[in-house]
C-alpha cells in the first residue's frame, strides 16, 4: 500500500534522513522505533507532506504520493501529528467532524451521517461524553484520544500516527493502540515505547542517525542487544505467554 524508497532528507545545516526505506501492506500495523534524533517524526513529516523529501519516491499504491492533491490524498490517508492543536476554541464535535471535510463536497454541510460517524468515532476513543465540550479545556490525553477520533472519521484506509500514546495514561495507551489493531486499517505509528511496539506491531523498522538499522517481526528483533545499541541501557527482554517484556536495568 505504502512505499518509501531511499528517502532523504536535509536542512542547510543537516542531513537528517539518509536513504531511508519501508513498505506497509494493506491491514498491517507498523511502528517506525528508534532513540530520539533518530528521524521517525522526519520521516512521517515527509511521508504526510508537511516536509518535501530532498531525494527519493514516496509511493501510494504505486502512485506519487508527493504529487497527489490534498484532497486525494485526505481521502486515502489520516494523521494524527505531534504538533496537532486547535487555535481557536473549537468544541469536541467540531474538532472531530474536521475529519469529514475531505468526504464534502465545496461548501457542502455536514449532514445526519457525518454527526452519526462524529459521535461513533468519538464513542470508540470513549469521548462521546464530551461532544460539546471545549477542545481548549480537555488535557493532552483527552486531546490526543480526540485527534484520534478525528482520524477515525475521515474513513480512509491508512492512518498515520506520531507518537499517538503521548500524555496518554498506561490504560488508555493500551485501549487506544487496541483500538487502532482491530480497526482493520492500515496503520504506521512512530513509537518510543518498545513494550508497546512488541505487543501491537506487526513489523518494525528501527532508525538510528537518519538511517534504517534493521526491520522485521518484534519477536525476532526486539534483543537486549538492540535495546543496548539504541538507548546505551541494559535491558532483559524475554516472552512469557506469546508476549514480549522488557526488563531495564
Amino acid at each position: 500500500m505504502l512505499k518509501v524508497e531511499n528517502i532523504e532528507y536535509k536542512t542547510k545545516q543537516t542531513k537528517i534522513l539518509r536513504g531511508v526505506s519501508l513498505q506497509v501492506h494493506p491491514g498491517e500495523f507498523v511502528g517506525v522505533i528508534g532513540p530520539n534524533g533518530s528521524g521517525k517524526s522526519t520521516l512521517l513529516k515527509n511521508i504526510y507532506r508537511m516536509l518535501t523529501p530532498t531525494s527519493g519516491e514516496i509511493l501510494l499504491d504505486g502512485k506519487s504520493l508527493i504529487k497527489m492533491s490534498n484532497r486525494k490524498m485526505a481521502e486515502r490517508l489520516a494523521v494524527v501529528a505531534q504538533e496537532s492543536e486547535a487555535n481557536f476554541d473549537f468544541t469536541v464535535g467540531e474538532v472531530v467532524q474536521m475529519g469529514r471535510y475531505p468526504r464534502k463536497k465545496m461548501m457542502e454541510a455536514a449532514n445526519d451521517e457525518d454527526q452519526e460517524i462524529v459521535k461513533q468515532s468519538l464513542g470508540m476513543v470513549g469521548m462521546d461524553e464530551f461532544l460539546e465540550r471545549s477542545f481548549l479545556t480537555l488535557s493532552g490525553g483527552e486531546k490526543q484520544r480526540v485527534l484520534i477520533a478525528r482520524a477515525l472519521a475521515q474513513e480512509t484506509e491508512m492512518i498515520i500516527l506520531d507518537e499517538p500514546t503521548n500524555h496518554l495514561d498506561i490504560g488508555s495507551q493500551i485501549k487506544t493502540l487496541s483500538l487502532l489493531k482491530n480497526s482493520g486499517k492500515t496503520v504506521l505509528t512512530a513509537l518510543h515505547d518498545l513494550s508497546l511496539a512488541a505487543r501491537f506491531c506487526d513489523r518494525v523498522y528501527v532508525l538510528k542517525d537518519g538511517r534504517n538499522l534493521c526491520d522485521g517481526q518484534p519477536e525476532t528483533l526486539i534483543s537486549s542487544e538492540l535495546v543496548k545499541e539504541l538507548y546505551q541501557i541494559e535491558a532483559e527482554v524475554f516472552t512469557r505467554k506469546d508476549r514480549i517484556y522488557i526488563d531495564y536495568k
